[in-house]
């Protein structure tokens, strides 16, 4: 059986190969950090081709656990906010609520948010615990401080934590109120998503500090930003290359919905396909233009639903091939979708490190090129 050690420093060797870890302090974190520590309980393993997805678990008991730890995939830690892979003795079906985000993409954001030693740092989301491992290995434990809205999950993680010799401040609350947090930070770190950037993460970096967040929404399209605070409620970033997705934050998930039907509405050709809505920038586009909306399905077989108003847009093919879409309700959903997608494509098709965002007390603005470029408020 090959060791941990072993496979951590392979992962590793991969990770650095394919540019994901530059940096030789990050990277001795990599090296040292157990992974296998922060997934005692184990993981949830997708089923292909189930409808609606089944999880199997895998335990420290099965064949395979250790390798899988070291992969280099996100492994789902807990569904529907309570059952975790040791709980479960066959395959079952669930929301995934907390999970163990691939190493690449925590070590990318950790070497992104450009923090040295001796800067203190607020991490949103705590986790499994590893991500914040990490975050001592490099800053060390005074330096690091974590917030986990999911008591199970904190309690779990500081044990881990605390197995491996590392105390940083851990805070059980909800991230996203920064009541319950009191310190200055130069930056600030989050492992969910949201919908927009809390003003109170601006309040704890303060002025020059800096916030790595992943805005993203009920489409299912995410951006991760990089902030710089330039006065009480004032920020301005700028999104970087890459593809980063994350859990929303259990504040900002979408509310109970009723159940969807298809209704007759208003049917029209559209020039511009839904397929569009594929591509990981247009998904993001459309999901600026209709913030409250939600996507169902892919390809010429897809619905928006907007969460707000119960407007819907939906799609079909005539007797000629042309692509239709059914609109209902107060908003029209594919116009102003498509009236977003004719912009983005005017300026280019840039991916999302084309974009960038403004914030200020009154609104919250994401643009293309400029500040003068087009742009959409975000929900707040």
């Amino acid at each position: 059986m090959t060791s941990p050690q072993a496979l951590r420093n392979a992962l590793a060797d991969r990770l650095k190969a394919a540019g994901d870890l530059d940096d030789p302090a990050w990277e001795r974190a990599a090296r040292d950090v157990p992974r296998e520590a922060f997934l005692s309980d184990g993981f949830m393993r997708a089923l292909p081709a189930t409808h609606p997805t089944l999880y199997e678990p895998v335990t420290p008991a099965d064949k395979g656990w250790l390798e899988g730890v070291y992969d280099d995939t996100t492994l789902i830690t807990q569904l529907d906010g309570h059952m975790r892979a040791i709980d479960l003795t066959a395959p079952t079906g669930g929301d995934p609520t907390s999970s163990s985000t691939l190493p690449s993409l925590v070590l990318r954001m950790w070497q992104q948010l450009g923090v040295t030693s001796g800067q203190r740092v607020l991490e949103i989301g705590t986790g499994t615990g590893y991500s914040t491992a990490l975050g001592c290995h490099r800053l060390g434990d005074t330096n690091v401080t974590s917030v986990e809205v999911d008591e199970g999950n904190a309690q779990r993680a500081a044990a881990a934590l605390k197995q491996l010799g590392y105390a940083p401040t851990l805070i059980v609350g909800d991230g996203l109120d920064t009541t319950v947090i009191d310190g200055d930070y130069d930056a600030l770190i989050a492992t969910c998503a949201v919908r927009h950037i809390p003003y109170g993460w601006l309040d704890q970096v303060g002025d020059g500090g800096i916030v790595l967040a992943t805005l993203g929404g009920w489409m299912g399209a995410y951006g991760l930003v990089k902030l710089t605070v330039t006065g009480r409620g004032h920020a301005t970033g700028r999104f970087l290359p890459g593809t980063t997705s994350f859990m929303i934050a259990r504040p900002h998930g979408r509310p109970p919905r009723p159940p969807l039907v298809l209704l007759p509405g208003q049917t029209t050709t559209t020039k511009i396909p839904p397929v569009l809505l594929d591509d990981w920038t247009g998904r993001w586009v459309a999901q600026l233009a209709a913030p409250s909306a939600e996507r169902l399905g892919g390809g010429e077989i897809q619905v928006l639903s907007d969460v707000a108003t119960g407007s819907l847009a939906y799609f079909g093919v005539d007797e000629e091939r042309r692509t239709q879409v059914t609109q209902r309700g107060p908003i029209p959903l594919w116009d102003r979708v498509t009236n977003a997608l004719a912009e983005w494509k005017a300026a280019g098709t840039p991916h999302q490190s084309g974009f960038g965002i403004t914030i200020a007390p009154a609104a919250q603005t994401v643009w293309i090129g400029s500040e003068e470029g087009p742009s959409w408020r975000l929900p707040v």
